[in-house]
């Protein structure tokens, strides 16, 4: 993990939506040692652009105060990471799991 430790692991199953992920965003930052959150995501039942329409939609009701990195992987993964990439939220893109790390 390139020297972190992770404070929160959660898992929002494979019928997540925008509310789904604004309350695992919400979890996550109810925790005062949470300092970034890493969304990996490996999309087979769940597409990637859902899930990144999810995330960007989250971001925004939460009101995001950490660092947001994001990996995607499967159906409409090149989709997910425009949708991502061209919200204007300060969302970090990653290809790997290392990328993602670091």
């Amino acid at each position: 993990l390139h020297g972190g430790s992770p404070a929160n692991f959660l898992d929002v199953g494979g019928g997540a939506n925008e509310k789904a992920v604004t309350e695992a965003f919400k979890i996550l930052t109810s925790d005062s040692k949470v300092k970034a959150i890493m969304v990996n995501i490996f999309g087979g039942i769940m597409k990637c652009d859902t899930i990144a329409n999810g995330i960007v939609g989250a971001f925004k009701q939460v009101n995001l105060q950490v660092p947001l990195v994001v990996r995607l992987e499967g159906t409409n993964v090149e989709l997910g990471k425009k949708i991502l990439e061209t919200s204007g939220m300060p969302i970090q893109t990653a290809s790997d799991l290392d990328e993602a790390a670091k």
